[in-house]
């Protein structure tokens, strides 16, 4: 224990969680609690799932394809990285590229069976940008 007036050096923990303070002060107010200057008319919407009861079934999708799309890429940066690195062997690497390319393939079928875009997928997380990378 520490004598009152003794001062312990901040520990990781704190500092991280001061980071935190601060970064959370400096996040812009809820687009509702916005107020648009006069003459401005209104914001456009934020690309959110919306929890209408008539479009649950389809939002539901989307939110799960965002999941699928977002591993996905994971999954194609990490066999590019390893690809880069030499760890595969020829025919690895050829399967490892038919399979991403099959996947890609049937993400782009069902986004279009439900009518959604690889657009659509990408969600707005607000003051973090989007959920996905920029489409190259």
């Amino acid at each position: 224990m520490t004598a009152e007036g003794e001062s312990r050096p901040p520990s990781r923990a704190d500092e991280v969680a001061e980071a935190a303070a601060r970064a959370f002060r400096l996040l812009p107010a809820a687009p509702r609690d916005l107020d648009l200057p006069a003459g401005k008319g209104s914001r456009s919407p934020a690309r959110r799932i919306s929890s209408d009861r008539d479009t649950v079934e389809r939002d539901l999708l989307k939110l799960v394809l965002t999941l699928v799309e977002l591993l996905r890429q994971l999954m194609e940066r990490q066999a590019l990285h390893r690809v880069d690195q030499g760890d595969l062997t020829e025919d690895q690497e050829e399967r490892l590229g038919a399979t991403l390319l099959l996947l890609h393939d049937r993400m782009s079928e069902l986004c279009a069976e439900y009518g959604l875009t690889m657009e659509d997928l990408n969600l707005d997380l607000g003051p973090l940008g989007t959920l996905l990378p920029p489409s190259e």
